[in-house]
């Protein structure tokens, strides 16, 4: 299997296993896994746009896994899941078309203030997603839910940083729900939006599959464990996993986009000089 890695040698192979591990692990708490996962695919040596499609592939095989941990846990609203999933599928279908036509960079100021919005709401609000206050569906959430799933759905496919930390903060809000019950359902929604995303990426061409799929066995393992913590220590493991994945997301956009530091150039580097 080495030998069809590109001239990647075993400690290489070693350390984007372990980079995708923790990637896996992370993001089946709360979300941004991205962050660890791409630049380690982009330091193995593969071109940026086929990196970005085997990242997909690979990621989307470990949120297979963290959602089916959450499932059997009961964490899944399967009735909202099933009146929401789809627009999430469209939402990004269309997000992957509209970025080939516009710079994905006029998102970043947006994108910045709802996520600065997101931490100071979470942290003022002590007791936010504490609780299952979940009292059932309704026709007034379940059209907040669409239209959410549709955005952030569209919001994945066209640009995707803090889509993890959007998901669960919605979820809450919506349906008064808890931070497990939410990251759990939140699961679904993101797959649905990696799914369609993937569907682009192999239609285009733009997967290295020995890649993706060697780091999808090792990432589903990660998610599985990270889903299991989550599921077992609960909201008081979770929020403050949110809390802290959502600040280094919005310290990322920041510094890229206001700062001009080129974050994900600099992760990439890093890790190419452990694979050397």
């Amino acid at each position: 299997m080495f030998g069809l890695m590109e001239g990647m040698d075993l400690s290489g192979f070693i350390f984007l296993g372990i980079a995708c591990f923790f990637a896996a692990f992370i993001d089946a708490i709360a979300g941004g896994g991205g962050l660890i996962s791409l630049p380690a695919f982009l330091a193995s040596g593969l071109p940026a746009h086929v990196a970005l499609g085997t990242n997909k592939v690979a990621a989307c095989c470990s949120t297979i896994a963290s959602s089916a941990k959450f499932a059997q846990s009961g964490k899944i609203n399967w009735q909202l899941m099933k009146k929401l999933a789809a627009f999430s599928f469209i939402g990004a279908v269309l997000g992957v078309k509209t970025v080939v036509m516009i710079d994905s960079k006029y998102l970043y100021p947006i994108a910045i203030v709802l996520l600065v919005m997101v931490l100071i709401y979470t942290l003022r609000n002590k007791n936010l997603g504490e609780e299952n206050r979940f009292e059932g569906l309704t026709g007034q959430n379940v059209k907040w839910g669409i239209i959410m799933a549709f955005a952030l759905g569209f919001y994945d496919g066209f640009f995707g940083p803090g889509t993890g930390s959007f998901l669960i903060f919605a979820m809450i809000r919506i349906f008064k729900i808890d931070f497990t019950n939410a990251s759990g359902n939140a699961k679904i929604l993101n797959l649905s939006s990696n799914v369609a995303s993937v569907i682009m990426f192999v239609s285009m061409g733009k997967v290295a599959y020995v890649y993706s799929f060697s780091m999808a066995a090792i990432m589903v393992v990660g998610a599985i464990i990270g889903a299991k913590m989550a599921v077992t220590r609960g909201t008081k493991f979770i929020k403050p996993m949110f809390l802290i994945v959502t600040t280094v997301v919005l310290s990322k956009m920041i510094a890229e986009s206001i700062f001009g530091i080129d974050v994900g150039a600099g992760i990439k580097n890093i890790m190419t000089m452990f694979m050397k």
